[in-house]
């Protein structure tokens, strides 16, 4: 039979695993992390001739970094909207998968809620929700909150003093820091192949090599921003077939 004190003590945990400020404790080992990035960003959004409102506007309403540096680099090279549009959507759709992953522990929640939290993910707050999901079993509304908000505001904060930075830095190329965006990349990668079997890295690399042959080929057929995107779907369509 369960204790009266074992009961309490499960209330208690459960109670602690719910609370806005957990969330915003477990947030806080990523926050270097966007500080980092964030900065970067700003340098160089100003850099490719943004303002400190654009910037802001662009971190607030996309909130992605992948696609705020991609933004930028296919500004610089006058790419039409619709490439822009595209590619930022193609490079973001791992997004559903990860909102996929986290729903059915949210599914006790209204779906304004719901969108909220998926909204909000981001590479490092998914990361951080798996690992809560592995230790504790449940997930939790106001825990999520937590940690979504948190690294949203940071980022904010980041990439608006980054532009603020970025009208004394003329050129981000000489400190890299066009480089942090590619870092954080490999970075993630590198976690990932540290979790996975010998017999899954050597089917990443397979796909590595696919994507390098792909985009070469394609290259001379089509331009570059549209070669990069057949070449990614072409991959990934491969990358699930031969998964096991």
């Amino acid at each position: 039979m369960t204790s009266t004190t074992e009961l309490h003590h499960d209330d208690t945990t459960s109670s602690s695993n719910d609370s806005f400020l957990q969330g915003v404790k477990d947030c806080v080992p990523t926050l270097l992390g966007y500080i980092s990035i964030g900065l970067a960003f700003g340098v160089v959004g100003s850099a490719s001739g943004l303002s400190v409102l654009e910037i802001a506007l662009l971190t607030i309403l996309i909130y992605a970094g992948s696609a705020q540096f991609i933004f930028c680099a296919l500004l610089l090279t006058s790419s039409p909207a619709s490439a822009i549009i595209v590619t930022i959507f193609v490079v973001n759709l791992r997004h559903l998968l990860m909102s996929l992953t986290l729903a059915p522990h949210f599914t006790r929640y209204s779906m304004l809620r719901n969108v909220g939290f998926g909204t909000l993910l981001t590479d490092e707050t998914f990361g951080v929700a798996v690992t809560k999901q592995m230790q504790t079993g449940k997930l939790y509304g106001k825990w999520m909150d937590g940690l979504n908000l948190t690294a949203y505001i940071f980022w904010i904060i980041s990439c608006v003093t980054g532009a603020f930075l970025g009208q004394w830095v003329a050129n981000p190329e000489k400190w890299g820091l066009d480089f942090a965006l590619i870092a954080m990349f490999v970075a993630l990668l590198v976690l990932q192949l540290s979790s996975v079997g010998k017999s899954k890295i050597m089917h990443y690399i397979k796909l590595i090599g696919y994507m390098a042959v792909i985009m070469y080929g394609l290259s001379y057929i089509v331009p570059s921003h549209v070669a990069v995107l057949l070449a990614t779907v072409i991959v990934a369509t491969i990358g699930v077939v031969t998964d096991k």
